[in-house]
């Protein structure tokens, strides 16, 4: 448990106006105020302590540092999970109502952002990659909920995800510029496969990747990385994806990589790939390959109502060329299907499965066999 002294501490930090003395400094002279008969060795310590939970996110900090671990969850009790190979344990802590509100306050307020009763829901980028997701009361009336996805520094290449056959097929869609589009449920490795598919990337290709939060880490000499900013809790500031798409079709891209498609970003994105910026990747949420283009296809209507479904079916079709399915099987993901588009807006699904569930098909729907 913080000590009402250790809050204080931190309160007058957190609330401190001043942004050019080092936090260092900083803390050491409210530490000198608050506790004026603390001899140097304790003063030290409780510096050092305090530094730590200040700049890192406390008694979580080894959690989020654990390689096992893929999200830390806090509920509103205060009880804390995580996630291991793919399955929530108690992470053997317990925080106060406190250390979870100073927790939240300090990664939003590094990157100039508030939630509070008035704006309970937040969502930002850690300083390490990792994405943090709070809801506040009153919306979560059991108290404050937060959850955080880890940044993993790990790069799998395309074996990693299974057979070898699968990596050498999706190598060869790179190589040829094929629109990829990656499908799967929460945690499920797509921004990890879209980074392992990034390495077959031309490296003289330009690269502009367009995120809500910037996970990717793309190994090529020429990225150029936008990410999307939420409002000020005003109203005031945001910029969303498809703002971000619109803006890197004039930075010359060879290819765009937008992280994940769940919005009205994917009028402009289709509409790139279907004009010749082929080789893009997205991901997106989705149960099949059917409803991958299915929910494309929903995502764009919601852009622009006054489109024929007919028109937006054909334009989809025609922009994305093959969808990836990958899942998690324990601590591993893996590449579970691989299908071509068809064109065809006639056609009942528009895709036809290459790979799927360990069994090879040809481009007529029949199960085969790859040597």
């Amino acid at each position: 448990m913080t000590s009402p002294t250790d809050r204080v501490i931190q309160r007058r930090f957190l609330d401190d106006p001043r942004r050019d003395v080092p936090a260092r400094t900083l803390l050491a002279e409210i530490i000198a105020d608050e506790l004026p008969l603390a001899d140097a060795a304790e003063s030290a310590a409780i510096l050092e302590r305090l530094h730590a939970s200040l700049l890192g996110l406390g008694r979580l900090d080894p959690l989020l540092h654990d390689p096992t671990v893929t999200d830390v969850l806090v509920n509103g009790d205060g009880r804390v999970w995580v996630d291991r190979g793919g399955h929530l344990v108690p992470g053997g802590l317990v925080m106060d109502v406190d250390e979870i509100r100073l927790v939240v306050e300090r990664a939003f307020r590094r990157n100039g952002l508030a939630v509070d009763r008035s704006h309970p829901i937040g969502d930002t980028r850690l300083a390490d990659g990792s994405r943090i997701s709070v809801v506040l009361p009153p919306l979560a009336p059991d108290g404050i909920h937060v959850a955080i996805r880890t940044f993993s520094v790990e790069r799998l290449g395309l074996d990693a995800f299974g057979d070898a056959n699968v990596a050498e097929l999706l190598r060869r869609d790179v190589g040829r510029h094929a629109n990829i589009v990656v499908f799967g449920p929460t945690g499920s490795g797509k921004t990890t496969l879209v980074n392992a598919l990034a390495t077959g990337i031309d490296p003289s290709h330009r690269v502009v990747t367009i995120e809500d939060a910037a996970e990717l880490r793309l190994d090529l000499p020429h990225v150029v990385r936008l990410e999307g900013r939420p409002d000020n809790g005003d109203g005031a500031g945001r910029v969303d994806l498809r703002t971000l798409v619109r803006a890197a079709l004039r930075l010359r891209p060879d290819r765009i990589i937008v992280g994940e498609v769940r919005g009205a970003e994917a009028l402009d994105m289709v509409w790139a790939m279907a004009t010749g910026h082929d080789g893009s990747l997205s991901t997106c949420h989705a149960k099949s390959a059917a409803d991958a283009l299915a929910r494309l296809e929903t995502f764009v209507l919601l852009a622009d109502g006054e489109l024929p479904h007919s028109a937006v079916r054909s334009q989809v079709r025609s922009a994305v060329d093959v969808v990836v399915g990958v899942r998690r099987i324990g601590p591993q993901r893996r590449v579970v299907s691989v299908h071509d588009v068809v064109a065809d807006p006639a056609h009942p699904t528009g895709v036809e499965p290459v790979y799927a569930d360990g069994r090879w098909f040809d481009r007529s729907g029949r199960a085969g066999s790859r040597a």
